[in-house]
């Protein structure tokens, strides 16, 4: 069996709405319980020795849900990432990147997340992405017409043209493909979420919700990583 050191984790934030509904609260109050779950898992990854984790925010598709929900979720990341909450990311070592549109969230919300994008740019204990505003194929296309641009600039040629062109080019670059990725909230799909960098990645979906996905449910989707045989294409070793 062939097990890949598990580097990179991805996980899509799913279920606020509904383990809010089951407590008779708004969906905006299983959004902010959410939120506050983000940082513990962190943590918890950086004690299990994974080195980047991507979580799923806001998709470019989330524009279409009511306003009061969508504001909401745009104001969150002044929250996480206010001055105070800064300070104990910079404590932890943990770099946070954006990965998605700037173009189109508010200017104070965007402000906030690039501010502790700066201030964390030299940690290296973890690497965190923030899918805030992200869909892949927004992503694809935008790194397909960089790519277009420099052909037609000659900057390269197309016959000199590969995939890998596409990876440099997209908001993940600096980021290694997804081993796991961790699926709360019971649905099985992938929503427009890092198609590309899920390739070969081993699925997980749970039934528990966000709010609700603690250290014992990490550390079982870690224990089921490590017993999945990746062979990235190849065949199992008979011997």
């Amino acid at each position: 069996m062939f097990i890949k050191k598990l580097e990179h984790i991805a996980f899509i934030l799913d279920g606020n709405g509904r383990w809010a509904k089951q407590r008779n609260k708004t969906r905006t109050y299983g959004h902010k319980i959410g939120m506050e779950n983000i940082y513990p898992t962190i943590l918890e990854c950086k004690k299990n020795s994974i080195k980047y984790v991507t979580m799923f925010c806001f998709s470019t598709e989330n524009w279409n849900r009511p306003k009061e929900e969508v504001n909401y979720l745009m104001q969150f990341p002044r929250e996480i990432f206010s001055k105070k909450e800064q300070e104990k990311y910079i404590k932890e070592g943990i770099r946070v990147i954006w990965i998605g549109r700037r173009n189109k969230v508010p200017q104070k919300t965007r402000e906030s997340i690039e501010e502790i994008e700066e201030k964390t740019k030299d940690l290296d204990q973890i690497t965190v992405q923030i899918a805030l505003d992200y869909g892949s194929f927004e992503e694809v296309e935008n790194s397909f017409k960089i790519v277009l641009n420099n052909i037609n600039s000659n900057l390269l040629k197309v016959n000199d043209f590969t995939i890998r062109n596409i990876f440099e080019n997209m908001y993940t670059k600096n980021c290694p493909a997804v081993d796991l990725l961790i699926r709360t909230g019971g649905e099985k799909r992938l929503s427009n979420f890092m198609l590309l960098q899920l390739a070969y990645a081993e699925l997980y979906f749970i039934d528990i919700y966000w709010p609700d996905f603690k250290e014992k449910d990490l550390n079982l989707a870690i224990n089921d990583y490590n017993n999945r045989d990746r062979r990235f294409g190849g065949i199992k070793d008979e011997n």
